[in-house]
């Protein structure tokens, strides 16, 4: 006896004229209970929705979250400065006014010295003030940096160039404004070859540089909307003007502080030492401060805890995805073991005409499985709107990989013939003679 005599599934399946024949069978069946059909396959259009939805806006999210750290730099490792609640900031009695706090100059001469494998050393002073443009004005932030910035940040020239070595050492008073500055100050000139005024001193444009935190094809006026506004001058030119001691006046109160550095970029030669090299400056740091007035970010292990959420969010987001597909599932299940009932007296004529079991089975689980593939096919296309839907209106990133919907699809089918067996197999399994008596 060949293999297709003893499995007569395969044999049905290998013939194209029965094959054709149930599934025209089975398309009629589903046709004329169309409103049924539809509600049947509801369940799967919202499960294959969903996960289709879901997987789109998760992967948008984690891409945003690592392109962010990524801008940091993989192979830098940040230090900052942070004050410290009240009463540990002072200097000296404590009744000073001077709050004292942050990284000094001991801090990174002995990270130079003693941490190998640090290539470059950026250190920078920030200083909050407003920021002026003939009668127009923005609450901003005052940079001291080093002509390195820019690369080591990972932050693009938008217009321009940064300010060199030799304006650095000639302690000239040039800036570098963000597309915040540019948009606020500047909305309808260029800005570069004009001069801005921060605290009676005036500084000549040379550049624009991108927002922190933003992407190349961002939209600009949305940015400029959310970003801090920046201006840098050389770090030189910043401590001539304004010292180790920043005096800042507002409406009723005096404030002075004294930070030698606000923030230290560190670029690590090889990235796979960043970590350790992270170690060791934790140790070294806190063996310097006695108060919590820095902290330490370093951009690989904000990675790695990125991906290690993405892969957490991903478990969740499939989770509730397969939950819509069980209860689609279900809901299929249900209407074809309602079908089986109502169809019994067909199954009992269709088994005394000569149908055989595997007949009634392939006959029922092609009607399951076109129940779950329209729903699939309607789920993925909903699947794809959500997302671009959520991205046009709400301006959140979405991202939709390739096999997603091809994954998810494969998964309706899948649910198909899962909760389609056992409707098939009673079918199947009704004795020809009590069908027959059926009313």
């Amino acid at each position: 006896m060949s293999f297709l005599a003893r499995h007569p599934v395969l044999r049905l399946v290998a013939s194209p004229q029965h094959l054709w024949r149930t599934l025209s069978l089975g398309i009629k069946t589903i046709w004329l209970h169309k409103l049924r059909s539809f509600l049947t396959a509801l369940g799967v259009v919202f499960g294959v929705a969903s996960v289709v939805a879901m997987l789109a806006i998760g992967e948008g999210a984690s891409h945003e979250a690592q392109e962010q750290i990524r801008k940091l730099g993989s192979q830098n490792i940040i230090l900052q400065s942070v004050k410290p609640p009240d009463g540990q900031g002072s200097s000296g009695e404590s009744r000073s006014l001077i709050s004292e706090y942050g990284l000094t100059t001991r801090d990174i001469q002995q990270i130079r010295q003693t941490v190998p494998g640090i290539s470059i050393v950026v250190p920078s002073r920030f200083i909050s003030e407003n920021i002026w443009s003939f009668d127009r004005s923005v609450d901003g932030q005052v940079m001291g940096v080093l002509p390195v910035y820019p690369q080591m940040r990972n932050r693009p020239m938008v217009q321009g160039r940064f300010f060199s070595d030799l304006e650095l050492d000639g302690r000239v008073p040039v800036c570098v404004i963000n597309e915040t500055v540019a948009a606020r100050l500047f909305p309808l000139s260029t800005p570069t070859g004009k001069s801005v005024r921060v605290k009676g001193y005036y500084y000549k444009i040379v550049g624009i540089i991108q927002d922190e935190g933003q992407s190349v094809g961002t939209d600009t006026s949305s940015a400029a909307a959310s970003a801090p506004a920046q201006i840098m001058i050389p770090f030189t030119t910043l401590m001539d003007h304004y010292g180790e001691t920043f005096f800042r006046y507002r409406t009723g109160s005096f404030e002075a502080e004294k930070v030698e550095f606000h923030e230290a970029v560190l670029r690590v030669e090889d990235v796979k030492q960043v970590e350790s090299r992270a170690g060791a400056i934790r140790h070294l740091m806190s063996s310097n401060h006695k108060k919590d007035d820095w902290r330490i970010i370093v951009p690989v292990e904000l990675l790695k805890q990125a991906e290690r959420t993405k892969r957490i969010f991903s478990i969740v987001l499939g989770s509730i995805a397969a939950i819509s597909l069980l209860v689609g599932g279900i809901g299929i299940m249900n209407i074809m073991l309602a079908s089986v009932t109502e169809r019994t007296r067909e199954i009992g004529i269709r088994r005394a005409l000569g149908a055989r079991q595997a007949d009634i089975v392939v006959q029922f689980l092609i009607e399951t499985v076109l129940l779950a593939g329209v729903g699939g096919v309607l789920g993925v296309a909903v699947g794809l709107g959500i997302p671009m839907a959520i991205e046009k209106f709400a301006g959140v990133t979405t991202i939709i990989k390739m096999w997603s919907p091809i994954m998810a699809f494969s998964i309706s089918v899948i649910t198909g013939i899962a909760f389609g067996i056992y409707p098939a197999r009673r079918a199947a399994q009704m004795n020809p003679v009590e069908a027959l008596r059926h009313e």
